[in-house]
This record gives C-alpha cells, structure tokens and sequence, in this order.
C-alpha cells in the first residue's frame, strides 16, 4: 500500500487514467503520483473523473468548475451569475456524451468538455443536492426537497419529470439499467422510482444517514453505507427491490459503513468504516479482505478503480493510502 499524510481533509477520491487522485479541503488535487495542482481558492466540495478519463474536474465553494490534469489546470465553467456565496455542491460526468453536469443552488447546469460554447441552464423551485447522468449521458436526474426531477441534458426549453416524495433527499443515482432512479434522504433511508410507470420504492431500516450508494455485479445489486454492514438491495428483476428485503455483509455492531465504493458490472466492492478501517468483499464469496486493518480516524473518502483492482481511501485526519487488490 501506498500512504499519504495531507494537510487538509480529503473531499474525495477517484481513479483516472493514471491512477488514484485525491480532491482536497484546501482547493488542491493530489495526484498518486505525489504531483498536485493548487486550483481552488477554497474548498474542493464535488468531484468527478473527466469524461475522457483523464484528470479530475472539481467543483469549489470558489463558483468555478476546474479540470486538473497533472502539471495543468483549466476553469471549465463558473456558476450561473456568480456572485458572493454562490458554490458548486454537486457534479457528474458521462463519457458516452462528453457532458458535465453540476448544480450550484437552484440551478443545474450542463457543459460539454468538447464544445466550449455549449451550455444548458435549468432553474429548480429549491436547492439542487445532487446530480447523475443516465447510463447513456443523455437525461440527468437531480435530487431536491420533495423528490427527484429529471432533464434532457441537451434540450434547452423543457419541463422536467417530476418524481414526488415528501421529505430532503440528498442525493441520486441511475440503475446501470436506466430503469430506476435512487436517491438518498435526509431521515436516513433511500427513496426509488421505476421510470416507466412511477411506481415508488421506500427503502428504510436505516441507523445512520446514507453517505454513498453504488451499483454492482451487472447492476444486479446496489450496496449502500448507513448501517452497521453494507446494505444490498437486489435489482435483479424488472420490479427492483419492491417486495424484497436487503441483506447485510460485513456486519459489526461496534461501527458504522461510512461510504461504499464499487465498480460495476464488477462484483467487487469496498466499504471505509467509522472506525477507521477499510474491507473489500465479494457478496457472492466468503469473508472480508481488510486493507487498511488499524482503527483510526472516520472513513471520508473512498475509491475503487474501474476494473476493480485497487482501493484509494482517506480520513478524517488527512491520512490516506492507496492499494492493490
């Protein structure tokens, strides 16, 4: 394993194209290598590999969207009438259509690394909590109070689908599948649509806020932080979970998963733990592979590579490390 000490907490983790990178509490990326761009005036909030795979593209409480690859840097977009306060607070990519997505506020706006002049503004009735491409980059679903609403990332006159449920949901996800979209919510549970008929999913049970969700084995799984394991609700049919239980690896009633990571349509996924440690699984096998074994400081970050092999993680406390599978 590779190990790092920052100054600053890590906002997240990710692999691009040459490896793990790290975003940072202080502005800057930090690279595997150990080279890093200062490139935030403020804190890194969201962050996202480029669509071409290479380097990391941030979004800072600065207003700006920035693309860091090593030795280089470049601001991408800044935030709809920027203005004192105005921050980026979520961000996405797809590589099938060069788009990048991110909300600052009410506003989501879409960019395309490819075409500097292009840009879509779309105005929402509350705070924008999150974003997330569908499989194929061509909607975009966003989380905010009351529900989800989805867009046309290309189109620029439109209404959005709306996806009602009453509460502040924080998050969103597509299913690999473009079938169902997910989103994580304020009173510790998930919340799902079936697209093609509207049909809700309450997923509850929950102890803990859900920080991280993420699919798995062919989207037939989608595993989840918020317990004392890693939650798994099974996508294995056209119905989701509805009518079915999750279940439960890596249970430990001392700790709570503090994020998952996974990398579909591997079966591989890993969890970072509120006690410091860090384990990689096989829901089909048996067993934990510990990686980072030592109790510490709160899991803040999490990756897993794209072809599953390797784990970045780091701390609450600046510690962070980098692993072969």
């Amino acid at each position: 394993m590779t190990h790092f000490t920052f100054d600053a907490q890590v906002t997240s983790a990710h692999f691009e194209s040459s490896g793990a990178v790290f975003a940072l509490g202080d502005g800057s990326v930090r690279f595997e290598d150990r080279t890093f761009d200062d490139v935030h005036d403020g804190a890194i909030l969201c962050a996202v590999v480029h669509p071409s795979g290479d380097g990391l593209v941030t979004g800072g409480d600065d207003g700006r969207v920035i693309w860091s690859r090593k030795g280089e840097a470049g601001v991408l977009a800044t935030a709809q009438g920027l203005s004192k306060g105005q921050w980026i607070d979520s961000i996405d990519a797809s590589s099938e259509t060069n788009l990048i997505a991110f909300s600052a506020g009410k506003t989501l706006s879409v960019i395309d690394a490819t075409d500097a002049a292009f840009r879509r503004d779309f105005v929402h009735e509350r705070t924008v909590s999150g974003v997330a491409f569908d499989p194929k980059g061509r909607r975009i679903a966003t989380s905010t109070y009351g529900g989800a609403c989805l867009w046309f990332a290309r189109i620029a006159d439109q209404k959005p689908t709306k996806l009602v449920w009453a509460g502040s949901h924080t998050g969103v996800a597509f299913s690999p599948d473009g079938a169902f979209v997910i989103t994580m919510m304020q009173d510790a549970q998930l919340h799902g649509w079936r697209l093609k008929d509207a049909k809700n999913m309450r997923m509850g049970g929950y102890p803990s806020k859900i920080r991280s969700v993420g699919f798995l084995a062919k989207g037939r799984l989608l595993a989840t932080s918020g317990a004392q394991g890693t939650v798994l609700w099974p996508f294995d049919s056209s119905n989701g979970p509805m009518g079915r239980e999750a279940s439960e690896i890596g249970y430990d009633d001392t700790t709570l998963v503090n994020l998952v990571a996974t990398a579909n349509p591997h079966s591989r996924m890993a969890a970072g733990l509120a006690d410091g440690r860090v384990w990689v699984a096989d829901p089909a096998a048996q067993g934990l592979n510990f990686i980072k074994a030592e109790k510490g400081a709160p899991i803040a970050a999490l990756a897993l590579s794209p072809d599953a092999t390797r784990v970045a993680w780091a701390d609450e406390e600046g510690n962070a490390g980098v692993s072969d599978l």
